[in-house]
């Protein structure tokens, strides 16, 4: 996961300054999607681009490093990209290229192909990550096509054969040796890419709307499969569809239930509102549990800190409405901002071990039940619970804002395997007869879901979980389901290669297990 954000400035006679404080503003408001640092790229006729880092203070306030303390340079361009990294390396590292700058959100499933097909071209340098692979593929298109002929490159050609390659979630902004822009997002559109030109003349792009805040003017989302490039020297930008036979977006549904802003809405559907309305429909299913077990004193319902706040409202809300009493007080509390998600299982573990931390004197012999967008390996809940636990808490009950996670994630989320999903760690214990209820995924029944939820439960040491089912999560997303990705959850993929990496993830898994051929074929 991670974010990207552009300011350019259509008239020539405003000051210049105007692009790096806007994009200074902008860069907070995506802090959730990258956790390894920002990086930014800025352009200034005759003398290029230029590299920097944006630093971001406790108070939210953030400075660019290399471009703001040299008063003669002064971009008309800046974009930025908001870094996810695995947080082992602490540090954000340009990209060396003479002659391009790339910020890039999203993730390549075909990677390993398209690196095979440059190398079969000639040596390449610094590829390790998808950006950079991009950028090289763009640079040898327009060294091979255009330049070694004393022609401009065609920017709508080079995307065009570039998105019929790639398979995977990309969302991108390119900067060019002359001051050109050029903004794309593929055509499988699980990644957003929102534009505004705002009233103050400035071109803006953001991977959500929550970053044009406070601004006037006119906003849409750059549509699946196309480009827009804006000129340097006008401030004109055109948009270009490079599929003729036209793409809907297909949003990843992380984007609306843990990745995006809360502030953030697509096609008039607020996340925030989204999240709360999930919250309703899990309350009245904790309702019946909590009814079930009458308890001495009331719960306290809690959020996990920055994403689940409005999930944690809505169940709140919903126990409310069914005469449960509750006592809404977020006691998990976070020491930094970055996400535990992504990187190798060890600094992972360090770092979720270092962020949360509890209050004793909130939880003594309380029951607390903790609200969270998703549970998806099920070591940050674990780690959670044992400290709810050791401050004094009386049991620890999870309630999950989605169904189970069941498939990996290969468009930027950093889930690259079945076997790292607690669903499968679950799946696994239990007996074969029991496997097939459960492997029919979206589909299973109420007491295969049930039987899930205990075995993850027991495995970290909650008292219960309890996941909102698809079923009940469908009503809520209906007017919408055509524009979302559910694979998360039904382990249909929506992209081919996609879908055969995870045809090949699974049939692996299944193998491994002492399961009978009729119950393999049952998902």
């Amino acid at each position: 996961m991670s974010g990207v954000a552009g300011a350019f400035l259509c008239a020539s006679s405003e000051p210049w300054s105007r692009v790096v404080d806007q994009l200074k503003k902008m860069i907070p408001t995506l802090a959730l999607r990258g956790q390894a640092g920002v990086a930014v790229y800025a352009f200034m006729q005759e003398r290029g681009i230029r590299y920097a880092r944006a630093i971001q203070s406790n108070d939210n306030s953030v400075r660019i490093d290399g471009i703001e303390q040299d008063p003669r340079f002064r971009p008309h361009v800046a974009i930025a990209q908001i870094r996810s990294g695995g947080g082992d390396d602490g540090d954000v590292q340009s990209i060396p290229s003479r002659y391009f700058a790339i910020s890039l959100d999203g993730a390549l499933v075909n990677a390993h192909e398209l690196r095979s097909e440059l190398l079969a071209q000639g040596p390449l340098i610094d590829t390790n990550t998808d950006a950079e692979l991009l950028l090289r593929w763009i640079e040898r298109s327009c060294e091979r096509e255009y330049w070694r002929h004393g022609l401009p490159a065609d920017y709508e050609a080079i995307f065009r054969e570039l998105d019929d390659r790639i398979d995977g979630a990309i969302s991108a902004l390119l900067l060019d040796m002359n001051g050109d822009l050029v903004a794309y997002r593929n055509r499988s559109g699980l990644r957003p890419l929102e534009t505004m030109r705002a009233s103050n003349g400035l071109l803006l792009f953001a991977s959500e709307n929550c970053a044009f805040a406070g601004l006037k003017g006119e906003t849409q989302q750059l549509l699946p499969g196309s480009i827009r490039r804006v000129d340097a020297k006008s401030g004109r930008s055109v948009d270009h569809i490079l599929n003729s036979r036209g793409c809907k977006a297909k949003l990843c549904a992380y984007e609306t239930l843990y990745l995006g802003s809360p502030n953030t809405s697509v096609e008039g559907h607020s996340h925030r509102q989204t999240r709360h309305n999930i919250g309703l429909a899990l309350g009245r299913i904790v309702a019946e549990r909590v009814q079930a077990d009458p308890l001495l004193m009331p719960p306290i319902v809690s959020s996990m800190p920055k994403t689940g706040g409005p999930y944690a409202d809505g169940l709140f809300d919903s126990l409310a409405e069914q005469g449960v009493l509750a006592e809404r007080s977020d006691v998990v509390a976070t020491q930094f901002l970055e996400r535990t998600l992504l990187g190798r299982p060890k600094a992972r573990q360090s770092r979720i071990a270092q962020k949360y931390l509890v209050s004793e004197s909130a939880v003594a012999k309380r029951t607390i039940i903790v609200v969270d967008e998703a549970l998806i390996r099920g070591d940050t809940s674990q780690a959670v619970t044992t400290m709810l636990l050791a401050a004094g808490a009386e049991a620890v009950h999870w309630a999950i804002g989605s169904p189970p996670i069941v498939a990996p994630h290969y468009y930027g989320m950093g889930i690259d395997t079945l076997d790292e999903l607690a669903f499968w760690q679950a799946l696994k214990r239990l007996p074969p007869e029991l496997r097939a209820q459960s492997l029919r995924f979206h589909r299973m029944d109420p007491p295969a879901l049930k039987i899930i939820e205990s075995n993850i439960a027991t495995a970290i040491q909650a008292a219960t979980i309890t996941y909102l089912p698809f079923r009940a999560l469908v009503p809520i997303l209906a007017n919408r389901l055509e524009g979302i990705d559910l694979s998360p959850f039904t382990l249909e993929m929506p992209t081919p290669a996609g879908r055969q990496r995870a045809d090949r993830n699974l049939k692996a898994l299944l193998a491994a297990l002492p399961v009978n051929p009729r119950l393999r074929s049952a998902s």
